[in-house]
């Protein structure tokens, strides 16, 4: 393993006179998982284009070792005739040109050279490693033969995403790979980034991801980089304690400040005081200006809300709903009351969308009655509704058409409720970024202030802090909310009901969203979406002895135990590697990085044997 696989040196880049970065320096050591974070417009593609070399720097250097191979999702896989399986083993460019070059080659001695390297990739195992990633990502082994022109464009990018994931570069570069993926591959995704044997560096705003799979943060605001050490929760809280104290500052400062100030105002006239007078407007002069940190650009979702119905607000009897003729789901006998909050769970293809649109009233039952209150106003957002935006039209347009007869300011306000300021309002759509065209969807689906509003992966294109100001209108929002989503966290904080979309009918999942992630994590087949077993079941088994819970108490404390050593080990060897002098020696930074690869290596097996341990403790004593 190599010390540093990334070297960012001073660098300055502008685009069309705007600068981005203005002498931003950070160093990646090799093995890194690194999120890139910034508000949205900070430049964090651009540095990816910078990274690979597509925009020539306007000062600073970025350096990597040589032969260093980099990869990430650039556009999605074209549409051919060529199958899924085979496009992503193409992917892997030697591989693929090793075998074409063995079967024309008859030097025995190239042969000889050829398997050998064929061997050292490890190329024969190549289509099994190629069908676990693809599996992962959703396709079944009957999609993986089929040809990529069957996909979407969404189901292209994940055979991109599966092709670069496959041919493993040195350093992997991703830009908001879970846009295009469920909760089922996203948290495949996660688990597989944590494990990758390279170093990579991904742009996300799922912050469940930047807190799993990735163990250090690159924060790029104000033009500079700083790399943090931990996941997105400790940097966001380091970064608060560090805006808080520069605050601080800046208010001690300002006070300061204001004193000299007072000073001069009152003296600078006086001849008795015209020396100290000018001494201290020197000072204030000198003073450089400290700024309190200007708060997270936090827009605020501005749902209006609906009046109250009688419950149920729907109510589904024996409904079965599919496509041309042939049912996805059948017998649904389901009840929404508008206090609900409702999260689909499912594997991909179960009809989580389908049920999104039987519920939305964009699909008609094939049989059965659907009651709904006689009032009942539903709001619906999906991502197709987004890209079907008028691109030549104006947010101001898009409201107008729906509001003729509203005053422009009252428009205007409607906007910024969502964060579509006066600028953006009079923008073009084509010209919006892809979270400001979620945000006019988002207001366009619930501008009537629906008793029940749908959405099926809302927090696409959304940074954090709007995913965090999302959550909280979802939160005070007064009517029912049915949510598919493969971001965790808003799940976590919005939903207080699981449904288990599955197998053509839908149930109460009755667990709750971590014993769901751990049962996708492990790989059942069969996800059981009828009610599971209740502890009485088990009541009838055998009480383990008081000797096997001490037991299986000492090793849960033993393994415990290995962890706070390895977190000491990996606090000194981040320390170790954060410092610029450790790769004065090569051999040096070459020990500690495959020291630091080795420890957290351990850390994974160490957490896993953690966790099992606990779990045979919980089982036995509930026994």
């Amino acid at each position: 393993m190599r010390g540093v696989m990334l070297r960012i040196d001073d660098i300055s880049y502008s685009i069309a006179g705007r600068p981005l970065f203005e002498q931003a320096s950070a160093s990646i050591p090799s093995g890194h998982k690194v999120g890139l974070v910034g508000p949205n417009g900070a430049g964090k593609t651009t540095l990816f284009r910078l990274i690979r070399g597509e925009h020539a720097l306007d000062g600073g250097a970025i350096s990597l070792p040589s032969r260093a191979r980099i990869g990430g999702v650039a556009q999605e896989a074209p549409g051919t005739a060529t199958s899924v399986l085979d496009t992503v083993l193409a992917a892997d460019t030697e591989r693929a040109s090793l075998l074409a070059e063995a079967e024309h080659a008859t030097d025995p001695a190239c042969i000889a050279e050829i398997q050998t390297r064929l061997a050292d990739i490890d190329a024969w195992s190549a289509e099994a490693r190629a069908a676990t990633i693809l599996k992962g990502l959703g396709f079944s082994t009957e999609d993986q033969a089929r040809p990529t022109s069957d996909y979407s464009g969404g189901w292209r990018m994940r055979v991109a995403l599966a092709g670069v994931l496959f041919s493993q570069p040195d350093l992997l570069l991703l830009d908001e790979p879970t846009n295009y993926l469920d909760l089922e591959g996203a948290l495949w995704l996660e688990r597989y980034l944590a494990r990758y044997p390279h170093t990579v560096i991904v742009i996300s705003h799922d912050r469940d991801l930047l807190n799993r799979a990735v163990g250090h943060i690159l924060h790029l605001e104000n033009r500079k980089l700083t790399l943090y050490t931990g996941g997105y929760d400790t940097f966001a809280r380091t970064r608060a304690e560090k805006r808080a104290l520069q605050a601080a500052e800046a208010k001690k400062q300002e006070a300061r400040r204001a004193h000299l100030q007072s000073f001069v105002d009152r003296f600078r006239a006086k001849a008795s005081k015209a020396v100290q007078a000018q001494a201290r407007i020197k000072m204030l002069a000198k003073m450089e200006p400290l700024t309190a940190p200007e708060e997270a650009k936090f827009h605020r979702f501005t749902f209006p809300q609906p009046d109250q119905l009688s419950p149920p607000i729907v109510a589904l009897d024996g409904v079965s709903v599919g496509y041309d003729g042939r049912a996805v789901l059948n017998r649904l006998n389901l009840r929404i009351d508008q206090d609900d909050r409702i999260a689909l769970l499912g594997r991909n293809g179960q009809g989580k969308s389908t049920l999104s649109k039987l519920l939305a009233g964009r699909l008609e039952p094939m049989e059965g009655r659907i009651n709904r209150s006689g009032k009942l106003r539903i709001g619906y957002f999906a991502q197709h509704q987004v890209d079907e935006l008028e691109l030549d039209e104006t947010p101001l347009d898009h409201v107008r058409r729906l509001r003729p007869n509203e005053a422009p300011a009252r428009l205007r306000a409607r906007l910024a409720g969502f964060g579509l300021m006066e600028a953006q309002a009079q923008t073009r759509v084509g010209q919006l970024s892809g979270g400001q065209k979620a945000r006019l969807s988002l207001l366009l689906a619930t501008i009537d202030a629906p008793h029940l509003l749908i959405l099926d992966e809302p927090t696409n294109h959304l940074d954090i802090e709007s995913r965090e100001a999302l959550t909280e209108a979802l939160n005070d929002y007064t009517g029912a909310v049915v949510l598919v989503s493969h971001d965790m966290h808003l799940l976590n904080l919005v939903a207080d009901r699981l449904w288990l979309v599955d197998q053509g009918g839908v149930a109460p999942w009755q667990g709750d969203l971590d014993d769901y992630r751990k049962m996708l994590l492990q790989g059942e087949e069969k996800p059981n979406g009828r009610a599971t077993p209740q502890p009485e079941a088990k009541a009838a088994a055998k009480r383990p002895s008081r000797d096997k819970i001490l037991e299986l108490r000492a090793e849960a404390r033993k393994a415990e135990e290995r962890i706070e050593k390895l977190t000491a080990m990996l606090e000194k060897l981040d320390a170790i590697m954060a410092d610029p002098a450790t790769y004065d020696d090569a051999q040096k930074s070459e020990a500690f990085g495959r020291k630091h690869a080795e420890a957290s290596e351990a850390m994974q097996r160490a957490e896993s044997l953690w966790m099992e341990a606990l779990e045979r403790l919980d089982e036995a004593e509930r026994t």
